[in-house]
């Protein structure tokens, strides 16, 4: 415990090893209050830890950094010591393997995000300006206190970009794609946008779902029942064993989201001849979708195409969502009509010969992502009196 910040406003700073620590109200009220985000709420990160996901056995050490003003929360993220780097989908292995070749400690280092969530949002939760900085400033003592080789800051919302900023932090920018709802009336409404050729490959790739005789249906929140998230988890492992991988997210973890927040899953799932083969699990809040999980135990040609993308938008459209986040990486989204978006993570390294070359290659690095965007925009799906209207 100690206090940070200028004379003025100043904050004690606690940090915390579960979120089971702090009121789940105080948290998600600040939550609310920076945009909102499904993820960051106490219920799914407390699913996190408490299901044995994202633990110190699993290479995650949950430290979250609060701050108060008496006994008010005013600012509050979830740090992680990190084992390894997976799990993150900023990529910074080149760094660790930087560190290692010159016989240097890269772990553990410190990482504010939610595990396994590629998703971007507010992770600097505060009340204001004011105590944003201080949070910023309370994680940098933290980590230089903890010896951290690092501290990293993932998928983050423009207030957070600004406060990392001011505070010295180098700024990596990262591409993802997301659809944008142009209001269309139905799905034949959204292919009409695009080129004839996106369109005509659209139509055969549902086509051949169909002809294979799979239909689908969907269930939300409290209507997804017991037997419906277990049949799911057997597809998200399948397909995770399938790789050479085994899941990140425990059993546990989903049985929480569907005791605790119901609300924020929609579940796709697909059947033919009476049997369910394969299902897509999404999450969604406040008019957006995000694609998060799927799994087959048959494989059908463009099943996955259907199950993640095509029915997903179909249900945005019908039900006025006006966004479907596709997650990380994936340029082949493109011919889905998931356009380009920048992301920003900040970072800060410790040792600084390292922390300057860094912001050597991230200045390359981010005009490189610059002309990736310009070269993705030439290859928009859309029709070309669309474009314009469409660019998110």
């Amino acid at each position: 415990m100690r206090a940070v910040g200028s004379e003025a406003k100043e904050y004690v700073t606690r940090v915390l090893r579960s979120p089971g620590e702090v009121d789940a109200a105080a948290w998600n009220d600040l939550v609310a209050g920076n945009g909102g985000s499904p993820f960051m709420r106490h219920e799914y990160l407390l699913a996190m830890h408490e299901s044995g996901s994202a633990t110190a056995a699993t290479g995650w050490t949950p430290l979250l950094v609060t701050l108060w003003q008496g006994d008010s929360l005013q600012a509050a993220c979830p740090l992680y010591a990190k084992a390894h780097s997976y799990g993150e989908y900023v990529f910074d292995w080149a760094w660790a393997n930087a560190y290692e070749q010159h016989g240097l400690r890269y772990y553990p280092k410190g990482v504010v995000a939610v595990p396994f969530t590629p998703v971007p949002g507010p992770r600097l939760l505060a009340r204001d300006g004011s105590a944003r900085a201080a949070l910023v400033e309370a994680l940098l003592a933290e980590a230089k206190k903890l010896r951290l080789s690092s501290l990293h800051l993932l998928f983050t919302a423009d207030q957070d970009v600004e406060a990392c900023e001011s505070a010295g932090l180098m700024l990596r920018h990262t591409v993802q794609f997301h659809w944008t709802n142009a209001g269309y009336a139905d799905f034949d409404a959204f292919l009409a946008s695009l080129a004839q050729e996106k369109r005509k490959k659209i139509r055969q790739e549902r086509r051949k779902v169909a002809e294979a005789g799979v239909t689908f249906r969907h269930a939300s929140g409290m209507d997804i029942t017991a037997a419906d998230w277990d049949f799911f988890y057997r597809c998200y492992e399948r397909t995770y064993l399938e790789h050479g991988n085994a899941p990140y997210l425990t059993p546990e973890f989903f049985a929480r989201m569907a005791a605790t927040m119901p609300e924020n899953w929609l579940l796709f799932i697909a059947e033919r001849g009476g049997r369910r083969i394969a299902c897509s699990l999404i999450a969604i809040a406040d008019g957006v979708a995000y694609g998060r999980y799927w799994g087959a135990l048959e494989r059908v040609d463009c099943l996955h195409f259907e199950a993640c993308y095509y029915q997903p938008l179909a249900w945005c459209i019908a039900n006025g969502f006006q966004r479907f986040e596709g997650g990380a990486q994936g340029e082949h989204k493109m011919a889905r009509a998931l356009m380009p978006v920048k992301t920003t993570s900040a970072h800060w390294l410790a040792h600084p010969a390292f922390a300057d070359a860094v912001e050597k290659f991230l200045a390359r690095e981010g005009q490189g992502i610059e002309n990736y965007l310009e070269h993705l925009d030439e290859r928009s799906p859309f029709r070309r009196t669309e474009r314009t209207r469409e660019k998110p």
